[in-house]
């Protein structure tokens, strides 16, 4: 016989504590961005209630990025965006704390940007953001996978050219690389599953 189980339910229909997975399921199916765990007996699981779930739903030892990809967004973490306007060129980007929905910081419209760019300057910014507010485990989402692979070479791959109509844009770029390389982080940078957890919250919903 399975040993019963006792399911934490931190973000869901109803947040709380059910003595049953069919109990916890009906709280988090369907429900975008739900956090829940199942413990051994009551006593964990109503410690942990009152805990932050990201300190139990992924404490394994898989990789950030596999976990993440597998399961939920960690609640506790930045998520980035940005939107390219295909009309008048122009760029923008954004960071928001997803637990709350918070905007952070958002920079722009910027002319003759591109969307990747803004990506990757929005994890940048992101990373600053977290250094100085000493916030150096705080997970960072991105859609851009071109972006975050930016990031971890600590270069911009644009094909984007360089003119006096975009002088402004790589004055941001040269500015973001010589950050990467003059500060360490240790910051997690994570793909924002978007087939699996749905659009990212710091979309500018204009598509």
């Amino acid at each position: 016989m399975a040993q019963k189980k006792f399911y934490v339910v931190w973000k869901g229909l109803n947040p709380g504590i059910y003595d049953s997975w069919e109990g916890c399921k009906k709280q988090v199916e369907g429900f975008k961005g739900a956090a829940y765990k199942g413990f051994l007996n009551r006593a964990e699981a109503e410690a942990a209630y009152q805990s932050n779930p990201a300190r139990f739903i992924f404490k394994s030892d898989k990789p950030a990025a596999e976990k993440a990809k597998h399961s939920i967004p960690i609640i506790e973490s930045i998520v980035v965006d940005a939107a390219w306007n295909s009309v008048n060129k122009d760029m923008e980007y954004q960071g928001i704390f997803y637990h709350t929905g918070k905007r952070i910081f958002h920079v722009g419209p910027l002319a003759n940007g591109t969307n990747n760019i803004g990506e990757f300057l929005a994890i940048v910014h992101a990373l600053g953001y977290c250094l100085k507010h000493n916030l150096p485990t705080l997970p960072i989402y991105s859609d851009s996978r071109n972006a975050i692979g930016w990031v971890k070479a600590k270069k911009c791959k644009t094909n984007l050219e360089e003119s006096t109509e975009t002088k402004h844009i790589f004055d941001l770029i040269r500015r973001a690389e010589n950050w990467l390389s003059q500060n360490a982080f240790s910051n997690p940078i994570l793909k924002w599953e978007t087939k699996s957890w749905g659009e990212n919250p710091a979309d500018f919903g204009r598509k």
